[in-house]
């Protein structure tokens, strides 16, 4: 399956093409679990060690998962206050 080459886990420094997230410069670590036709895409971030969890189609290509988790991740960290 397309996923099963992927990374099990990354580790790398988020850039955004857009000025405004908040959590631009920031470390978030990715991990992708394979499930059948879908894959559940964990996102954790390192300095407040809040992680989310989204699954998506197994067809998906591995930018618009990642982009979809750190969407989650960054309302989550809104939501408990530790980003504004």
């Amino acid at each position: 399956c397309k996923m099963c080459s992927l990374v099990h886990a990354r580790s790398l420094k988020y850039k955004t093409h857009m000025d405004k997230s908040f959590l631009q410069g920031r470390e978030v670590i990715f991990e992708f679990y394979p499930l059948g036709n879908v894959v559940r895409v964990s996102a954790m971030d390192t300095a407040s060690l809040t992680e989310v969890s989204i699954q998506g189609p197994a067809t998906a290509n591995e930018e618009m998962l990642k982009r979809n988790a750190l969407k989650r991740l960054e309302y989550v960290m809104r939501k408990k206050g530790l980003i504004s």
